[in-house]
């Protein structure tokens, strides 16, 4: 399992950890219009995955802002997500406020079951650990980034490297 601090904490993650090569875990998570969403909502698709604690801190707010400005010159077989604990409201509201427009945003509030599945539930904060997965079009995980501080910006450029590789 990854090793993770928040804040300089420890925190315990629930879950399995996600390994390259292994096939895309299934995931429940709500959108901005309250909608549920899985895994099969995306599938055929390349698809970066970008956790975050919380929209409403600096680098998750640097961290999907920096997402939504690249996912522009990335064609349509190509998805951004942005997953956090943050509700619904908060996110719809966020990306308005911050003209975020290429990236959707989804909530894991109600069941925390992308959390658990992806291994980034921080049991302590019930918050999301801040990672990053690539998924190519054949549902197969082929980068993964489970970012060692909490408060830490993920290595942007190897995940945007591995995406435009697929």
């Amino acid at each position: 399992m990854a090793n993770v601090t928040f804040i300089n904490n420890p925190v315990t993650l629930v879950g399995e950890e996600v390994t390259v090569g292994s096939k895309a875990p299934d995931f429940k998570v709500v959108d901005n219009g309250l909608g549920e969403k899985t895994w099969k909502d995306f599938a055929g698709k390349k698809v970066l995955i970008s956790v975050v604690p919380s929209l409403d801190t600096g680098v998750c707010d640097a961290q999907t802002r920096r997402f939504n400005e690249e996912a522009a010159s990335f064609g349509d077989d190509v998805v951004v997500l942005t997953i956090s604990m943050d509700l619904p409201f908060a996110q719809k509201r966020w990306c308005g406020a911050n003209g975020i427009e290429n990236v959707i945003t989804l909530s894991d509030h109600r069941d925390a079951s992308f959390g658990e599945a992806y291994g980034v539930l921080m049991k302590e904060l019930r918050l999301l650990a801040r990672s990053i997965f690539v998924i190519n079009e054949a549902g197969e995980v082929t980068y993964t980034e489970y970012v060692p501080e909490g408060t830490n910006h993920p290595d942007y450029d190897r995940a945007l490297e591995a995406l435009k590789t697929l």
